[in-house]
């Protein structure tokens, strides 16, 4: 059987294949990938008032971001199967033509219900983007090798949330909203371009036996949660008969889609991945540090807007040290990891430094000084980066080759899964708090006029008396503790489910497993 080698100039080939895959090249499409996947979510939320503004809607506003996190959730453990079954490149290419067709048609939208539509296009095609990347990098090298580049995607995340923002204000206030989707096509050809002509991978050989039902299942259980978690607590009661309709529909058509995955010769996901503890402790812990260092973040940049009283622009140099923290933590764990080899102990620490980051962050009133919060940012960042590719690193040591797809895509689905449950759990609480903490802290009829969603608004705060607005400052603070220190309970579960991980070196060159025959296409 052939063998694949890595030659000095970088290129992988399989020996006795026609072209060679050019690796600088197909890393730089994968990172670009990454960041549009990344960026876009950012640059969106940046321009929405304009966007609403422009094509009214306010009502139905919401769904332009819901309407992508839903198409991006059900379609995540979709690709990675459709990768295993018919080859990444194919795959992951056509999943970059959709994602810009999405992004195409959402910068000519007319009306919000175009909008709506033409972002649940782009939503599918950026189910597909980040899962291809890290289930390319795992067919082009083994574990060990893989280490380092699954390294750059922590580094890549920091650099699009970080630019998000201030790129979206940009482009909105210099040519228009327009341009925060339009922006997607001239980087997304160059990801076409770069991996038509220098990625080549083996040709997928395997009967494909495509599991529609699972699909189905599991699309509809996705939708039912994912709509349960947004309305619980923020449009409806959690008691509430549709929240508690949708709540147990998602356990239902769960429970249909795990029998109907037992049943099928190729599984949407494979439940036999299950067997093999590390794979399971990784879906477990990505779950926790989806719902706590993702779902959390925004609340933190409220904080920073209405207790300490920062500006967009100054909020956004207050959270640059949580980030830098996030990427340190990132490039140290993941270049130690890929010169031991050994991987347990950095989900480990980023959990148990996780709580005591979310225990320093619940301490925060109206009389934490700036810098001490940045300092407690900067623990929670270095907490985030330490779990960054190490999950998605340890799932695929142990997998075998022919499900990698399946692997990366339920790990991502996981934190995706959390995030979500993260944002909706956290404002639910923060914002049930907020209301009784404003009803006892501000004097009767002292906001009357006002409406209690704008006071996030420095503009509306400079409209208050000093006490008043202090009163709403407190208010503000208080409700944020209980927000953090529900994260605390998480993360030690996920502290648990890392204790329990197996502490296995990642597989070196002579653990490849590439053995092929043909090219892919």
């Amino acid at each position: 059987m052939p063998s694949r080698t890595t030659g000095a100039d970088g290129p992988l080939t399989a020996v006795g294949s026609p072209p060679q895959t050019r690796i600088r090249p197909v890393i730089t499409a994968c990172l670009l990938a990454v960041f549009l996947a990344m960026l876009d979510s950012q640059i969106v939320a940046t321009a929405l008032p304009r966007i609403v503004g422009d094509l009214g809607g306010l009502d139905a506003f919401a769904w332009v971001t819901t309407a992508y996190i839903i198409a991006a959730s059900v379609t995540t453990p979709v690709y990675g199967k459709l990768g295993d079954l018919f080859g990444r490149k194919k795959i992951f290419l056509i999943t970059v033509t959709v994602f810009l067709a999405g992004s195409a048609l959402s910068g000519a939208a007319q009306s919000m219900d175009q909008l709506i539509l033409f972002r649940t296009v782009q939503g599918i095609g950026a189910g597909g983007l980040f899962v291809s990347v890290l289930a390319i990098i795992g067919e082009l090298f083994n574990p060990r090798e893989a280490a380092k580049y699954f390294n750059l995607f922590g580094i890549v995340f920091a650099l699009a949330a970080l630019a998000g923002p201030a790129v979206g204000g940009a482009l909105t206030d210099l040519l228009s909203w327009h341009w925060v989707f339009l922006i997607n096509l001239p980087v997304g050809i160059v990801i076409l371009v770069l991996v038509s002509t220098c990625l080549h991978l083996p040709r997928v050989e395997r009967p494909a036996h495509i599991d529609y039902t699972g699909f189905v299942l599991l699309s509809a259980a996705i939708v039912a949660l994912t709509l349960a978690a947004s309305w619980g607590g923020v449009k409806y009661e959690w008691l509430d008969w549709r929240v508690l309709g949708l709540g147990v529909a998602a356990v239902l058509l769960a429970v249909a889609f795990v029998a109907a995955e037992r049943r099928t010769a190729e599984p949407v996901i494979p439940l036999h991945l299950f067997r093999d503890s590390t794979f399971s402790v990784s879906v477990l812990v990505s779950v926790a540090a989806g719902i706590v260092f993702l779902g959390s973040v925004n609340f933190l940049a409220i904080y920073i807007q209405v207790v300490t009283g920062a500006s967009p622009t100054m909020s956004g140099v207050v959270l640059l040290p949580m980030m830098f923290g996030l990427v340190a933590s990132s490039v140290v764990s993941g270049a130690a990891i890929t010169k031991t080899g050994r991987y347990k102990w950095y989900p480990v620490l980023s959990m148990a430094v996780g709580v005591a980051g979310a225990l320093l962050l619940a301490t925060m009133d109206t009389g934490t000084p700036r810098v001490v919060v940045i300092a407690y940012m900067l623990v929670f960042g270095i907490a985030a980066g330490l779990n960054m590719q190490v999950l998605t690193m340890a799932a695929q040591n142990t997998a075998p080759r022919d499900d990698i797809g399946a692997v990366h895509a339920t790990v991502s689905f996981a934190r995706q899964l959390g995030t979500t449950v993260g944002i909706s759990l956290f404002a639910s609480i923060f914002y049930n708090r907020l209301t009784d903490e404003i009803a006892e802290r501000t004097p009767p009829g002292a906001l009357r006029g006002i409406d209690h969603d704008a006071l996030s608004s420095t503009e509306t705060l400079d409209r208050l008396t000093e006490p008043v607005r202090h009163a709403v400052e407190q208010s503000y603070a208080a409700a944020l503790t209980p927000v953090f220190l529900t994260a605390v309970p998480v993360l030690l579960l996920g502290l648990a489910a890392a204790l329990t991980m197996k502490n296995l070196p990642l597989r070196g060159e002579e653990h490849q497993g590439h053995e092929v025959a043909a090219e892919e296409s």
